[in-house]
């Protein structure tokens, strides 16, 4: 009797888990884990300690950005078009568009290169168009229902970098050490790689998704109104997908931190060199894993890069628009995702690397999210949108905190690249 209510209560548990879990497994997508495995390549274990600030500031934003999509029935481009002047809305949407490409660009060109890494005799712009067309038809062909359950279950992928670490021995004291001992180095690329990892994890994109999936999935279930079971339901699938991502930050960190930096590989500039790097290091298994990892976490990533800009644009141009609709319903709209993955294919032939693109992602994302950030928190306490849902002091706390630390670091880099 005690194992089936266990069987139950899991069940309901995954049930409740929708937007919040694929969210945060988004964020660990080949570019993410590129800068991850950098920072674990350069510094070691000296920025372990940032997968535990990053959860409470991550959990906290997404939770009012997925507020703000129930209580508005809109995604936050809509709520800014209708409560917010136009210039705050096109800067919104001329920030976001270069950082996005740009990440979707990064993540085909991390996908084909570990494709390549695996069937050395396919050359890696064949894997790029292969998962390009496999991504383009999936998500023009198959309802939102479909591939929410797709993605939900692609997270499952992200769990082979909680393996990889134990595949090898490791001093956990000194883990310990850097998990909860933070250092800062007052140094140009320590600073770089901190700002990218805050850009990676809170990043602007999965702003818009968050709230946008918030409303998809109210209509998917017919939600009329909303009650405190609903928002219980909504923080603790934010809470469990921020948990879970930062988990997995921890893990590729923890991975190449002991792994390459003890054995003094100490410059990673893709996925591909961090999976290639590992092989002789940790073995073949944790090789495989890393790099099986990478086309997962892609397939997962980019529908919701390229499904989050689709969001943005239709909204500020008020185009029919929804992953629930089929393709002559929202033509645009599928138009714009079907750019926006043609466009990330081409910019890795026309001479921006990867590695480049990457970095450029997420210092844009560094740089705009606490503009965003600073939009969130006002609609966020603004009564006349959010009537009784306004935020809560923790909330205002974790994301006034959030705005302080990302605009600082932003500055302080800023100042050291032109000094």
């Amino acid at each position: 009797m005690g194992s089936n209510n266990k069987t139950n209560g899991l069940y309901k548990f995954w049930k409740i888990l929708g937007p919040g879990l694929i969210t945060g497994a988004s964020d660990d997508d080949p570019s993410g884990i590129a800068t991850y495995s950098q920072a674990g390549a350069q510094f070691g274990l000296t920025t372990l300690w940032t997968a535990i600030i990053t959860f409470p500031l991550m959990a906290a934003i997404q939770e009012m950005c997925a507020r703000i999509g129930l209580v508005t029935s809109q995604g936050l481009t809509g709520t800014l078009k209708t409560h917010y002047s136009k210039p705050i809305l096109y800067t919104m949407v001329l920030f976001s568009f270069p950082a996005i490409v740009m990440n979707i660009g990064a993540d085909i060109a991390g996908m084909g290169a570990v494709g390549n890494l695996l069937f050395p005799s396919i050359h890696a712009i064949f894997f790029s168009i292969f998962f390009t067309t496999i991504l383009l038809v999936m998500i023009i062909y198959l309802p939102y229902r479909k591939i929410a359950s797709i993605l939900k279950y692609l997270c499952m992928v992200l769990l082979v970098y909680i393996i990889v670490p134990f595949l090898y021995k490791q001093d956990w004291s000194v883990i310990l050490k850097g998990t909860f001992i933070p250092i800062i180095k007052f140094d140009k690329n320590y600073i770089s790689i901190f700002v990218a990892i805050l850009g990676t994890t809170i990043s602007p994109y999965l702003f818009f998704w968050q709230a946008t999936m918030e409303v998809e999935d109210r209509k998917l279930n017919k939600t009329i109104v909303i009650n405190k079971k609903i928002m219980h339901e909504m923080k603790q699938d934010i809470d469990f997908g921020m948990l879970f991502s930062n988990i997995v930050m921890f893990f590729i960190i923890l991975t190449t931190g002991t792994v390459l930096f003890n054995g003094g590989i100490h410059q990673i500039d893709t996925v591909e060199q961090a999976a290639q790097a590992l092989k002789p290091l940790a073995g073949n298994f944790a090789y495989l894993l890393f790099a099986i990892g990478v086309i997962g976490t892609g397939l997962l990533a980019i529908p919701v890069l390229s499904g989050s800009l689709s969001y943005i644009i239709s909204e500020t141009f008020g185009w029919e628009q929804g992953l629930d609709k089929k393709f002559l319903q929202a033509k645009a709209f599928y138009i714009v995702i079907a750019i926006s993955l043609i466009l990330g294919l081409m910019m890795n032939y026309i001479g921006i690397s990867p590695i480049k693109a990457l970095i450029y992602s997420a210092i844009l994302y560094g740089l705009t999210a606490p503009v965003l950030i600073a939009i969130i928190l006002h609609i966020a306490n603004n009564k006349k949108v959010m009537g009784k849902y306004t935020n809560g002091k923790l909330s205002n706390i974790l994301g006034f905190a959030t705005f302080i630390l990302m605009t600082v670091t932003a500055v302080v880099m800023v100042y050291m690249q032109l000094t």
